[in-house]
C-alpha cells in the first residue's frame, strides 16, 4: 500500500522589513511589531511553524504545535527544532534589551533535552531571558515548557552584542 504524501505550504513576509526597522527602531520596539503582526517575522519562524507571542524588556515567549514535519527518524521531535526554538528565545530576549542599530549573534549555545515532544505534547512555548547584558557580550537562558508547565528543554547562551563603530554610517 502506497502512503499518501504529506504536504505543507507556507508562506513569510519581506524580511528586509524587520531588518531595516532594527536598524531604526530599538529591539524591543521591533520585536513588540513582530508580535502583534505589524512586521513580518524571521522566515525562519515560518518554516518551523513557531509563534512569537510576546516580548517585553528582557524576556520573549515564542510558542509552537508540534507536528509530524518536525520529526526525527524515531517519531519525535528533532532535536534541531528544540534547539532552533531555543536560540530564537535566547537570541530575541537579547534583541529586546538592545538599542536601535546595536546587533547580537550567539557565540555558542547549551542545549539540554530533557522529554520527548510529539503531536501529542500539544503546544508548546519557550520562554526565554537575559540573566546579564555587557557591553559586547550578553548572557541567556531558555526554557521550552508543555502546557503543564513541565520542563522539556532548556538552554544557556552567550551572545555577542555587536555595536557600530564610532564614526561608521550605519547602512
Amino acid at each position: 500500500m502506497i502512503e499518501p504524501t504529506r504536504e505543507r505550504t507556507y508562506t513569510w513576509g519581506d524580511p528586509s522589513l524587520s531588518a531595516e526597522a532594527a536598524r531604526t527602531s530599538a529591539g524591543l520596539e521591533v520585536l513588540q511589531a513582530m508580535a502583534a503582526g505589524e512586521l513580518p517575522a524571521p522566515p525562519v519562524i515560518a518554516t518551523l511553524g513557531f509563534t512569537m507571542d510576546s516580548a517585553e524588556r528582557g524576556r520573549v515567549q515564542f510558542s509552537f504545535e508540534p507536528a509530524e514535519y518536525h520529526y526525527n527518524p524515531i517519531g519525535s521531535v528533532h532535536g534541531g527544532v528544540y534547539a532552533t526554538l531555543l536560540d530564537s528565545a535566547t537570541g530575541c530576549a537579547v534583541h529586546s534589551a538592545l538599542p536601535a542599530g546595536v546587533g547580537y549573534t550567539s557565540l555558542d549555545l547549551t542545549v539540554k533535552f530533557l522529554r520527548p515532544i510529539t503531536v501529542d505534547t500539544g503546544r508548546v512555548r519557550c520562554i526565554g531571558t537575559v540573566t546579564h547584558l555587557g557591553g559586547r557580550t550578553a548572557l541567556a537562558e531558555a526554557q521550552l515548557l508543555d502546557g503543564a508547565d513541565r520542563l522539556l528543554g532548556t538552554a544557556v547562551s552567550s551572545i555577542l552584542v555587536i555595536r557600530p563603530q564610532p564614526g561608521a554610517a550605519v547602512s
